[in-house]
């Protein structure tokens, strides 16, 4: 698809590499060298060590499992291909840990987002492409063109893809705040929607579930959340859920930032299975029988060559391409497989 084309250039940070091979694999392109070295001191280095003059730079990075040290070095990247007299930089950012702090609600506080938004645009990037911000305004602290792109599409046919979509199946948002993205699923699968009554008390990771509004008797459940840390709310609904005579519970989420104990906990609740993307690596995840992991690589590749190509990105949406969907569920060919 953009084979041959020399305008154009996918490069990754540390935390993405595989992410963005699966973009360079969808694409049909060759993945561009960089070098980040980390050093013992907490420095970081990173360098292009190709020539991407006039080039439009895609820079792939996202930010989770090692928000700290993943931003700086994504800084760092864009940095080096401003000065290095790329034609455009592309930031593309599966997932943008900070976008938590999307507000001042208490004071004293920073607004974390927006702090992170300046400092990218400030670095040089004229475009910034991520997937289901925890708060879609976040988008108003740019003055760059910011796409956000949707897992919806991408979890709805994986729930159908597993015969998990029935007569019988209701949606759950965990709080108020995920009833948006809870509709936008019921809609799309053709279900009824129930909303748990959620309550965090403090700073840490953990928050309590307080009832189930809805009827979810004798139903099988698909909670829906934009991401889980600790698992502790999932698990919470779970058994909220489970009171209330629910039968099979599923979890659908665009990202996982799970640690071993948090896997462990989703493993030992009565949650069937746990659904995400890829758009963290969580190693994890990987290795749980409980927990699959589709790809939302191919979505991202698919809105690169839009971009590329001044298509509407919003399309893929109502038109999901087939070949996205088929490689976002099966282990993709590598462009080195197709060489043979």
């Amino acid at each position: 698809m953009l084979v041959g084309n020399d305008h154009i250039k996918i490069f990754a940070g540390s935390a993405s590499r595989q992410f963005a091979q699966k973009m360079c694999d969808y694409l049909g392109s060759p993945m561009g060298q960089s070098t980040t070295i980390h050093f013992s001191e907490g420095n970081t280095y990173v360098r292009f060590d190709e020539c991407i003059r006039d080039m439009d730079v895609y820079f792939v990075q996202t930010i989770g499992l090692h928000s700290n040290d993943e931003f700086m070095e994504l800084l760092f990247y864009i940095d080096a291909a401003k000065r290095a007299s790329a034609n455009s930089i592309s930031v593309i950012m599966p997932f943008f840990s900070y976008a938590k702090g999307d507000k001042k609600d208490e004071p004293r506080v920073s607004i974390r987002a927006r702090v992170c938004a300046d400092a990218i645009e400030q670095c040089g990037a004229d475009r910034i492409v991520t997937m289901d911000l925890h708060a879609a305004q976040i988008q108003g602290f740019f003055t760059k063109p910011v796409d956000n792109l949707y897992a919806n599409s991408l979890l709805c046919a994986y729930a159908k893809h597993k015969g998990i979509v029935t007569p019988n199946t209701v949606v759950v948002s965990p709080d108020a705040g995920s009833a948006k993205r809870a509709r936008a699923m019921a809609d799309e699968i053709g279900c009824p929607v129930a909303i748990g009554d959620k309550m965090r008390s403090g700073h840490d990771e953990n928050a309590k579930v307080l009832e189930i509004i809805g009827d979810v008797k004798g139903k099988d459940c698909i909670v829906v959340d934009d991401f889980t840390i600790s698992g502790g709310t999932l698990v919470d609904v779970a058994a909220g859920l489970k009171e209330k005579g629910a039968n099979n519970i599923y979890a659908f989420l665009s990202h996982v930032v799970m640690n071993e104990k948090a896997v462990k906990r989703i493993e030992d609740s009565p949650i069937s299975l746990l659904v995400s993307t890829d758009s963290v690596y969580c190693e994890p995840a990987l290795h749980s029988d409980k927990i699959d992991i589709i790809s939302a690589a191919p979505m991202f590749a698919e809105a690169v060559r839009r971009i590329h190509d001044r298509e509407p990105v919003s399309n893929m949406f109502d038109y999901a391409p087939q070949r996205m969907l088929d490689m976002s569920f099966t282990k993709q060919v590598s462009i080195l497989d197709l060489k043979k």
